[in-house]
């Protein structure tokens, strides 16, 4: 179902909220910096496919309350007395090559096609504020809901201010909304998965991107639009080839490979250092 500039029309102030991992990229944000975190000694190879896994029965599952706690607590942990600097420089250097690859041509065109109708666009995401906030940089967003880690000395103390995620979520929303005078009858919210229906539900133009099976089944009953991205593209084709894919495209499988990852990237440390 294609989605064009008749359909985003103005409507006075209004924005249009954009989850993240699996709607705007092609990939968990999380997940895509395992990688350098483990390369720079923040976590393990078992961290990380742990990680993997929780996300996959997360995808495949859904998450409750109960589910959602226990992914909030076991992240704080993990990331307790991380330095938030190393963190953020790390994320900073990589990037341009883990993430701007697999950004959605079609999000990035939807996000433009907003953003000329006189949107603001949103980034909801429960990926940490670190991450989110350079990658919405890339995509020409600022505003951005994200999870909040405690800190204090210049490391995070292993609490979570704020967790971007289920209810929560659709609570900052709201606020937001708010403060800004945001008709939610009048904005757009693209998500997919299961556990952002809250979010959907909240907004009057509510859109189902790759949607997982049980965001899919409550879509159809809802007769919520469905959008399949299946074309992410770096930045730098996109500028030169626009304009970009059309919105809507075919379907587009899950699966985050980050066994595989951890052993490319093992070999090729291996094969620059035999090189050194």
């Amino acid at each position: 179902m294609s989605v064009g500039p008749a359909r985003l029309r103005r409507v006075g102030r209004s924005a249009a909220f954009f989850d993240l991992d699996k709607t705007v990229i092609a990939t968990s944000s999380a997940l895509a910096f395992g990688k350098p975190f483990y390369r720079d000694g923040l976590i393990t190879k078992r961290d990380v496919v742990k990680t993997a896994f929780a996300q996959f029965m997360f995808k495949r599952s859904g998450a409750d309350e109960q589910s959602m706690a226990r992914t909030r607590d076991y992240v704080a942990q993990l990331c307790k007395g991380w330095k938030v600097e190393q963190v953020k420089q790390i994320v900073n250097e990589t990037l341009h090559e883990l993430i701007d690859p697999f950004v959605y041509a079609e999000a990035a065109a939807l996000i433009e096609e907003h953003q000329a109708a006189g949107r603001d666009i949103v980034l909801v995401s429960a990926s940490g504020e670190e991450m989110v906030q350079p990658i919405g940089a890339q995509l020409g967003v600022t505003d951005v809901i994200a999870t909040r880690m405690k800190a204090a000395d210049g490391r995070y103390t292993g609490e979570i201010e704020f967790y971007a995620a289920g209810t929560a979520k659709v609570e900052a929303v709201r606020k937001l909304a708010a403060e800004r005078g945001y008709e939610l009858a009048d904005c757009y919210a693209y998500s997919d998965s299961v556990s952002d229906i809250p979010l959907l539900a909240a907004v009057g133009h509510p859109s189902a991107v790759n949607p997982d099976k049980g965001l899919r089944r409550e879509a159809v009953e809802r007769s919520w639009q469905i959008l399949e991205f299946r074309h992410p593209i770096p930045l730098g084709r996109r500028l030169r080839s626009r304009p970009a894919v059309p919105v809507a495209a075919a379907a587009l499988g899950l699966g985050v490979g980050v066994a595989i990852g951890i052993a490319w990237y093992g070999r090729r440390r291996r094969a620059r250092a035999a090189t050194t």
